[in-house]
């Protein structure tokens, strides 16, 4: 499965370096982190961060960035949409490649 999502914080923030700060980069940061550290392959974008690998260990791995946001605020936004695509492996890159094969072979 390749699930992407987008957590934030918001409320009366509770840590971070800058709690009167309304960027959210540091809980962002915090919530990456824990997405690279789990070996699964990833990416990160403005907007989203995108994972590969199984349901049970792909949902684990949003839990506990969801947790790690939820100290930067008093209640935690999550996005996520999945593509759940059985025996399919390594699409994070697969897709985007046959993408821009159909671009350049005008399909």
């Amino acid at each position: 499965m390749l699930l992407a999502f987008s957590v934030a914080p918001s409320g009366t923030p509770v840590g971070g370096s800058r709690p009167t700060d309304a960027s959210v980069h540091d809980a962002v940061a915090a919530a990456v982190k824990i997405v690279r550290e789990s070996g699964l392959p990833n990416q990160t974008d403005s907007m989203f961060t995108t994972i590969e690998g199984d349901w049970d260990e792909v949902f684990d791995v949003v839990r506990r960035a969801t947790e790690a946001v939820g100290q930067f605020g008093s209640r935690v936004s999550l996005v996520i949409k999945a593509d759940i695509r059985p025996g399919y492996q390594g699409e994070l890159s697969a897709k985007v490649d046959r993408l821009e094969k159909a671009l350049t072979d005008g399909s």
